[in-house]
């Protein structure tokens, strides 16, 4: 990897801890912002760089929302760069640490992931001279106390970068808000702060988001979710009659209900973009009485027809329903992912970028598009009603889409 130049937010928080600069006195940093601003690679360089200047023999944290993710998001491109600049270090991620070495100073850096209020226990007993928080926001709130609690270590500094979330997010209140009381040094990051980013890119990321998403990762701003959650679905262009032809592959997403509406979602696919041409939408209060799982089997069946169905996604907590597609021997069944937030966001992405299209032939679907809305209670969260469409097509993105894709663009950026 070869650093063509660097931007000026990018140079302070390279150089922010040298003896040289009025910021050298903090306790740590935060870097915030945009998706793809160029936070994370230049803090975990700086990071390394100072604790080989700071001390020797020391050990470091490294902590993500994952161990997964840390290896990915920050591990594996900072071990490459350290090696092209003339670090000795010696890999060992299967024990989740590498030990880095240069003139004759060496540490070790432990790697860590955050993923829930269990996660504390992980960090608890060590003593740290420093550690990097990749996406604090994501982390549980005691995980992040009890890491910090560990630099103990005279000389010990903290580093913190993430996209916004909400306002009242925890991070944000404490630190962010609170980043000169705390003495550290607070650094806001846009796109424009990353040059390896063209026009071209910049632009095409700007045309993806819209809403709150757009305020969060192309501006990074800390904003409330309010409002229709996918807002330009409102725009009849974004609409689609079934086409023409034969389809590839053919998927089913299904969020199950008793009480309230169950949602079945019928994609085929056809020149790499899955189309939503039929859907089955039962609701027991419209029609007056409840069905049970083998009646929703049977609308099941109706749905699909004569075609072949390579994949069934339902929601994960459905086990009933799931025991009785599994029990009829016909189709391939499996529960979905079911991360709200990442969903919707993948979701939002996935539709205006036409990789999945809604026909006009679905539609409850439609009439739920226009309808689903952020709760407005300052918290990321949908509000839990006309979301059942909603949640089925969500199911596809998270379970199908995604899973024929990888991680496709941006699924990996939070």
């Amino acid at each position: 990897m070869k650093f063509q130049s660097f931007s000026p937010k990018q140079l302070d928080v390279l150089s922010w801890w040298s003896p040289n600069r009025r910021t050298a006195g903090c306790d740590g940093i935060i870097c915030d912002g945009a998706v793809r601003s160029g936070k994370t690679l230049c803090m975990s360089v700086s990071f390394i760089a100072w604790a080989m200047y700071a001390f020797s023999g020391g050990s470091f944290a490294v902590c993500g929302k994952t161990i997964r993710s840390v290896k990915r998001n920050v591990a594996v491109p900072l071990l490459n760069v350290l090696g092209e600049l003339g670090f000795e270090v010696r890999e060992k991620l299967s024990s989740n640490m590498f030990e880095v070495e240069y003139k004759g100073r060496k540490n070790t850096i432990y790697l860590f992931g955050g993923r829930d209020e269990g996660s504390a226990a992980l960090i608890q007993g060590m003593t740290l001279c420093g550690v990097l928080f990749d996406e604090a926001a994501l982390m549980p709130r005691s995980f992040v106390e009890q890491a910090v609690a560990r630099c103990s270590v005279d000389g010990s500094k903290l580093w913190f970068n993430c996209n916004p979330e909400y306002p009242q997010h925890w991070f944000c209140r404490e630190w962010v808000k609170k980043a000169k009381e705390k003495n550290i040094c607070y650094i806001h990051f846009v796109m424009e702060d990353n040059p390896s980013l063209s026009q071209k890119m910049l632009d095409r990321y700007k045309t993806l988001y819209s809403g709150t998403f757009y305020d969060r990762f192309v501006l990074g701003k800390w904003t409330a979710t309010e409002g229709l959650i996918y807002p330009f679905m409102s725009d009849d262009k974004m609409l689609y009659d079934v086409p023409q032809g034969t389809f590839e592959d053919y998927a089913v997403s299904c969020d199950y209900g008793t009480v309230n509406p169950a949602s079945f979602g019928l994609w085929g696919l056809q020149d790499g973009i899955w189309y939503r041409i039929k859907e089955y939408y039962y609701s027991s209060r419209r029609e007056g009485m409840p069905r049970t799982d083998e009646e929703h089997y049977r609308g099941l069946c109706e749905l699909i027809g004569d075609r072949q169905v390579s994949k069934i996604v339902v929601d994960p907590s459905a086990a009933s329903f799931i025991e009785v597609i599994r029990r009829h021997g016909t189709y391939t069944v499996v529960p979905a992912k079911n991360s709200v937030l990442d969903g919707i966001r993948l979701t939002s992405t996935a539709l205006k970028e036409g990789r999945i299209r809604i026909c006009r032939s679905c539609g409850d679907c439609i009439n739920e598009l226009g309808l689903y809305r952020w709760e407005g209670s300052g918290k990321d969260a949908p509000l839990k009603e006309n979301d059942h469409a909603m949640d089925d097509m969500r199911y596809f993105v998270t379970s199908v889409l995604d899973a024929d894709e990888g991680f496709f663009a941006f699924a990996s950026e939070r």
